[in-house]
């Protein structure tokens, strides 16, 4: 498997990991998982996106 498709596919699974701990972390008005959520979230959109562009490169 390509090292782009590997970030493309670890962005996603921080993404959803992310967007879990933010929904608990609202339920429970718990605010510092909340921010651990969104900051897991963006940081797995940026992998994502690393990894389109890895793959445009290696064109």
């Amino acid at each position: 498997m390509k090292a782009s498709t590997k970030n493309q596919i670890k962005g996603k699974l921080h993404q959803a990991s992310g967007k879990v701990k933010e929904l608990v972390g609202k339920a429970i008005d718990n605010n510092e998982m909340q921010l651990k959520g969104k900051t897991e979230y963006t940081a797995g959109k940026i992998q994502e996106k690393t990894g389109e562009i890895e793959e445009v490169l290696e064109k």
